[in-house]
């Protein structure tokens, strides 16, 4: 299976200093990281809790489409938001939540065999199951 890799150059303090971040795998992105923005507004900046909520978000679409497939149904399409909530912690930060909504087109499903296929998705979801220790929330609906 694949392995995929991201690296974080940091200069300076906590709060004082910034970083880089490269998506070294796909070399398809760089972004700035700093910790006064990762706990305020995000002032066209990542932080961590973004890219899990990235990561999320399209880790169970990928994984519902395939669901779906596996029970016999094609989505015409699948939109899925997840955010992240962090708070202090312990003299730190803790991911409390991830919040997902989750909307689809299928043909042939009613809502309540959705719904259950949904639910497998997300937690048969490689990133769900890597949260395990966080509450995962989640709305999903046919559209």
């Amino acid at each position: 299976m694949a392995t995929r890799d991201a690296t974080t150059h940091w200069k300076g303090g906590l709060n004082s200093g910034t970083g880089t971040l490269a998506l070294d795998s796909s070399n398809s992105a760089r972004f700035t990281v700093t910790f006064p923005r990762r706990v305020g507004e995000p002032e066209g900046t990542t932080s961590p809790e973004e890219l899990i909520a990235a990561a999320q978000a399209s880790c169970l679409a990928m994984n519902l489409a395939g669901t779906l497939e596996k029970d016999g149904l094609t989505p015409n399409t699948i939109d899925v938001t997840a955010s992240v909530t962090v708070n202090p912690s312990d003299g730190g930060l803790s991911i409390d939540t991830v919040a997902i909504t989750l909307r689809a087109a299928v043909d042939g499903v009613d809502e309540e065999r959705f719904s259950a296929l949904a639910q497998r998705a997300k937690d048969t979801c490689p990133v769900s199951r890597a949260l395990a220790g966080t509450t995962i929330t989640m709305d999903a609906a046919l559209a």
